[in-house]
């Protein structure tokens, strides 16, 4: 039985953990989830090279592979090493136009170099300043999802992903966006199954949609 399974790789968004998935759940005789997760880049090394590193914790054939934001970036640069069954992206763009134009004039102007990503390393120190119930649960949400926290890392990849320089999308890539993405508006978005309300986070608290539908879109 284990032979007809569907081998399904999850990636998380840039930072992100596997537990953004920990609702997702899917019919057990059909479906495998396998869960992927950020490994630390070399040094200036390429989103490509980043991308053939990864498909080494692919352990299956044809598998389908589906990313979540700058995962769903990465994913899409895997599938370009391995054949895959289906390739989704949640939350996401599918080439560089879709892109928010103040990402691409960060690219232009190289500001993004200013981000105080060194930041991120500091949340324990700001949960211990943090006033108001909205900010202290926002700091929370930072604390449970996110777990690479390394200046390095972070820097590479803001830089990947504002620089991502792929003009046309995947054939059969399949992309599913929310209308209120705040992080990737929907107006820059194309050819997409659109979820009401869906926000830049939708895989978490929208996850009883995609438990509804994604085996289908997986099988169609």
């Amino acid at each position: 039985m284990t032979q007809d399974l569907i081998h399904i790789y999850l990636m998380p968004g840039m930072a992100a953990s596997p537990l953004i998935f920990e609702h997702i759940k899917l019919s057990e005789e059909k479906f495998k989830l396998h869960y992927l997760e950020w490994i630390q880049p070399l040094a200036d090394e390429s989103l490509p090279n980043y991308a053939l590193r990864m498909t080494q914790n692919i352990k299956h054939e044809n598998v389908v592979l589906l990313g979540v934001s700058f995962g769903g970036v990465l994913v899409q640069e895997m599938s370009k090493h391995i054949t895959v069954r289906k390739l989704i992206v949640v939350s996401s763009v599918k080439s560089k136009d879709e892109i928010p134009k103040h990402m691409q004039l960060a690219k232009s102007t190289g500001v993004y170099k200013l981000l105080p990503t060194h930041l991120a390393s500091k949340i324990d120190l700001l949960e211990k300043y943090a006033f108001g119930k909205h900010f202290t649960k926002r700091l929370e949400l930072y604390k449970k999802y996110l777990s690479v926290n390394n200046e390095k890392y972070l820097n590479w990849a803001v830089k990947n992903m504002i620089g991502w320089s792929q003009k046309e999308p995947p054939e059969g890539v399949i992309h599913i966006h929310g209308d209120n993405d705040s992080v990737f508006p929907i107006k820059n978005i194309s050819s997409c199954k659109i979820i009401e309300k869906g926000t830049h986070i939708m895989i978490i608290n929208k996850y009883k949609w995609f438990n509804e539908h994604l085996a289908e879109i997986i099988l169609e």
